[in-house]
């Protein structure tokens, strides 16, 4: 008995002594590094009167979980998207549509042609070709008026070379005008696009009335594509620039969009072009 109480003493006054040794060191260590954890020691008392000093670290396991949770948030943030594979973004076939309007202008080219032919050919100059006696009374004959009120009465012949030229290419630049919006609207519509395995290219497919597949393609890179407009805010079309092109490619609002984060932050992302 008197054994174990003379060891028990010596362990109490050594860990008193550790303590205040870790109390002093404190400062010093918090101001010379103060990355360093503080070490705890515990004494435990184990059967027949055994002890065991245990020294550990309070935060060691802790503090490893923050810094995972960091530098996985820090590599999603930086990493760029970058696919695998080849992504379809969007896809919108409308060549019914569009054969419907090919049909359409076409129709259209074809009444304004005969319209200027017939402008051309028929109107014929009445004014001449009389006789000088009765020249007065023809041209007032042979003249037609415009058959409105006030300033905007005034007599016309249809068949002067004047009227006949002005009708014929009236006629010939509104069939050229319709034929050229409706191809112009099939080039700049958007049935697919793609961007490619590792994220930096990116394919832009066109209507056509032959088929999806024989539309016009344009593979540029993810830097040199942007849109100006955010699709929610868009009512029908997403406008889509692309470098080195004058206008802008339309996303019909109702076609199919697979991914809509990745197009947002890859294609559908604003660029200073």
């Amino acid at each position: 008995m008197g054994l174990e109480r003379l060891l028990c003493g010596s362990l109490r006054c050594y860990s008193r002594l550790f303590r205040l040794g870790n109390i002093q060191n404190a400062p010093l260590s918090a101001h010379t590094a103060p990355s360093t954890t503080r070490t705890v020691n515990r004494v435990t008392w184990g059967p027949a009167g055994r002890s065991s000093v245990h020294t550990g670290r309070p935060g060691a396991a802790h503090s490893r979980v923050p810094a995972l949770l960091c530098s996985s948030a820090r590599r999603s943030f930086c990493s760029p998207a970058q696919p695998s594979r080849d992504v379809t973004l969007f896809v919108h076939d409308r060549t019914r549509f569009f054969r419907l309007l090919t049909v359409f202008c076409g129709g259209q080219f074809l009444f304004w042609t005969y319209l200027a032919h017939f402008a051309y050919t028929g109107l014929k100059d009445t004014g001449g070709g009389r006789s000088k006696a009765s020249s007065s009374s023809s041209s007032s004959s042979s003249s037609s008026t415009t058959g409105l009120a006030g300033l905007w009465s005034f007599e016309m012949n249809l068949g002067s070379s004047r009227w006949r030229y002005g009708f014929t290419l009236g006629c010939l630049s509104i069939g050229a005008g319709i034929v050229g919006l409706g191809v112009l609207f099939c080039r700049r519509s958007v049935s697919r696009v793609v961007l490619h395995q590792g994220g930096r290219m990116v394919t832009v497919c066109t209507q056509s009335p032959l088929g999806p597949e024989r539309g016009r393609r344009i593979t540029v890179p993810l830097s040199q594509v942007a849109c100006h407009a955010h699709r929610q805010e868009s009512p029908s079309f997403v406008p889509l620039k692309v470098k080195g092109h004058k206008l802008y490619y339309l996303l019909d609002k109702e076609g199919t969009l697979n991914n809509a984060r990745l197009f947002d932050i890859t294609v559908g992302a604003y660029r200073p072009l």
